[in-house]
């Protein structure tokens, strides 16, 4: 991989350390609807606020460096809220027509004046976008969205480097994957490297660079390509599809178990977050029933239902939405 765009670092005392393995926070951060990520530290588990840019560690600060070459700008997407999505500015959302206004437009005021306030239009309704709190607001109604600065995922940008001088302060992942197809007798197959020419640590690796993309592979005479948005492979010879599963592999742990103390929590009408648990409401999932599915595809949008409704829960979007009244609301995932 070539030399990447970006550092992220740790303040340990009055030193800068660089992390290890930063392109799993990276490819998280790249994606709008992440909130942050949990890593392990010396100092134990640590949280990263993706919009704040801090740790829930009084004694830990962090940040992220750019270092794009003199003369490059980095490419940098400008995203709202929406009624159930992350939406960038100038695509077309589930209620509006596109913005006047471009993620290139936002980025150009907003490097001019970080603290400043754009007013933009859709169609005849006037907008302001507020650097300085993140939010849009509809001058007409007064209704105010979040709004998230990230920058663009590509390849080059998730680059695996690592020197002498880096600390290994952490391990973002906790646990080796294993990638498995479905075979012809509907068992789950691992793909291993003495019959595939990928196995399940070579898939992960490029999951891990580009969790979007595909990656191409042959099983003797055979070429496949594995798609990793549709967690499906496909023989590019005759054309079948076989489904796709990425799991934890338990057995190579390298330390604490990630998964089974993580609770995942909806915001109810009152503002206050609760546990997704079987015995509350009749509701068909729990907490490690979420969590199973989220590590087998972070992308992933699954369905529930309680004793009254259906719902739909999206993990790109960290959003539960109810299949009926299509009420959305916010979700979120708690490592212990």
């Amino acid at each position: 991989m070539g030399e990447t765009h970006y550092e992220w670092q740790l303040l340990t005392g009055s030193q800068w350390l660089k992390i290890d393995n930063d392109h799993v926070i990276e490819t998280h951060y790249c994606h709008p609807g992440a909130k942050g990520i949990t890593i392990n530290t010396s100092l134990g588990k640590v949280f990263i606020d993706f919009d704040q840019l801090k740790t829930d560690n009084s004694a830990l600060r962090v940040q992220r460096l750019s270092l794009v070459p003199q003369g490059q700008t980095e490419d940098i997407g400008w995203y709202f809220r929406d009624d159930s999505l992350w939406r960038e500015y100038g695509s077309q959302s589930s209620n509006m027509s596109s913005s006047s206004i471009s993620s290139k437009d936002i980025e150009t005021h907003f490097t001019q004046n970080p603290q400043g306030v754009l007013q933009f239009s859709v169609g005849s309704t006037q907008y302001s976008l507020d650097f300085s709190t993140m939010t849009q607001s509809n001058l007409t109604t007064g209704l105010r969205r979040n709004v998230r600065r990230r920058p663009k995922f590509t390849l080059s940008n998730v680059g695996f480097t690592s020197t002498s001088t880096s600390m290994p302060l952490t391990s973002p992942t906790t646990y080796s994957f294993k990638w498995e197809f479905m075979g012809d007798e509907g068992q789950w197959t691992e793909y291993q490297a003495h019959i595939c020419s990928l196995d399940s640590t070579a898939i992960e690796k490029q999951y891990q660079q580009n969790p979007q993309g595909q990656v191409q592979f042959r099983i003797r005479n055979f070429s496949y390509s594995l798609d990793f948005p549709n967690m499906c492979q496909v023989n590019k010879n005759i054309g079948t599809k076989r489904s796709v599963r990425r799991s934890p592999d338990y057995g190579t742990q390298r330390s604490i178990s990630l998964g089974t103390n993580v609770r995942w929590q909806f915001q109810d009408i009152d503002g206050v977050w609760k546990d997704y648990s079987k015995g509350s409401g009749q509701c068909s999932v729990s907490s490690p029933d979420i969590e199973l599915q989220y590590q087998q595809n972070p992308s992933a949008t699954i369905r529930f239902t309680t004793s009254r409704f259906s719902y739909e829960l999206s993990f790109s979007a960290m959003t539960q939405r109810n299949l009926s009244t299509n009420t959305t609301r916010s979700v979120r995932r708690l490592a212990q």
